[in-house]
């Protein structure tokens, strides 16, 4: 039994504060998560609501939050995917159900502390930022793991957008209207960081110390860092075009040099099968250039036909509300 959205005239008025947050595979920490909001809420000025958008887990993370939930004093929405779409299609799709007039993303392996909240809506609510960003002061990941982060957010920066923190955005909020706008942006195999800092809006970070992982393993394989900076490049900017463009310049450049030498070399008697050469180069050269080419520019079209398919970011099975102000609550099978 699931409590199911008020009805017509049962609404109640709408939370202050939103708190979204993508859960896959995390059902070791959710009562963890639930009961830190919890505490985050008594802080509040207003009302807080959590936003637990359950992208396709492939445990019972959605059985989890049913049996939980109700316990709560705290006003909550769940929301499940038909299957797995993502994190950033999950956080979007939680932006769009969020009614707080500042909203909050965190994910739900508690690596980010959702006391950071606090930091961020006080932030918000002074009027001097749309949009707070967390920078991470330290961290307690392993080595390795360490490594590979500051690799990918140096590449990140070098090509995307130098402005984004060195440890990179895990953990944001913004003002409604930012949230809104962030929604708006229709775009498919993209980056919400890099959307994110493209928006504008006055930012603000603020530092916070990132935790050790307790439960479970993270979903955030090199394979999908990959994907994600490329993603991130093709979707925000020209490098790989002005690569392209510079690679074409040098290897003409290269290939009038060797063409020179080649002339001389035959003037000069010392070239057995004339035409060999330069024949040789000509079309080793001009056959990685082409096939380069093709990649970075089929990069490009590629995704832009993908958006001109039009299709939504994720499809949501299921949406269910439970808020302890509610007056008549009631439950669904």
């Amino acid at each position: 039994m699931r409590p199911s959205v008020p009805e017509p005239g049962e609404a109640t008025a709408a939370p202050r504060y939103s708190v979204v947050i993508p859960v896959y595979g995390n059902r070791a920490t959710l009562p963890d998560v639930l009961t830190r909001l919890a505490s985050v809420a008594d802080q509040l000025a207003g009302d807080l609501e959590a936003v637990f958008v359950v992208d396709g887990s492939p445990d019972d993370s959605a059985d989890v939050l049913a049996s939980l939930v109700p316990q709560q004093h705290l006003a909550v929405q769940v929301l499940e995917h038909s299957r797995n779409f993502g994190s950033f299609a999950a956080i979007r799709t939680g932006l769009a159900a969020a009614r707080g007039d500042y909203v909050g993303v965190m994910a739900a392996d508690l690596q980010e502390p959702p006391e950071v909240m606090l930091g961020f809506f006080g932030e918000l609510e002074s009027g001097s930022y749309d949009v707070a960003v967390g920078r991470r002061a330290s961290r307690s990941d392993p080595g390795g793991s360490a490594l590979m982060s500051k690799v990918f957010w140096g590449l990140y920066r070098r090509t995307i957008n130098p402005e984004i923190p060195p440890g990179g955005v895990d953990v944001f909020a913004c003002t409604r209207d930012v949230a809104q706008r962030l929604v708006l942006l229709d775009e498919s195999h993209t980056s919400l960081v890099a959307l994110l800092y493209w928006v504008g809006f006055r930012r603000v970070e603020v530092p916070y110390d990132r935790l050790a992982r307790t439960e479970g393993t993270s979903g955030w394989t090199l394979r999908k860092k990959v994907m994600y900076l490329s993603d991130s490049v093709f979707a925000f900017t020209r490098i790989p075009i002005h690569a392209l463009t510079a690679l074409g310049v040098v290897g003409t450049l290269i290939t009038l040099v060797v063409g020179l030498v080649v002339l001389v070399s035959w003037l000069a008697g010392r070239i057995d099968s004339p035409g060999y050469t330069p024949l040789m180069l000509t079309i080793l050269f001009s056959t990685f250039l082409l096939l380069t080419g093709m990649g970075v520019l089929g990069s490009y079209v590629w995704r832009t036909y993908e958006n001109t398919k039009r299709r939504p970011a994720a499809l949501t099975r299921t949406h269910w509300v439970h808020d302890p102000r509610s007056p008549h609550p009631k439950e669904e099978a």
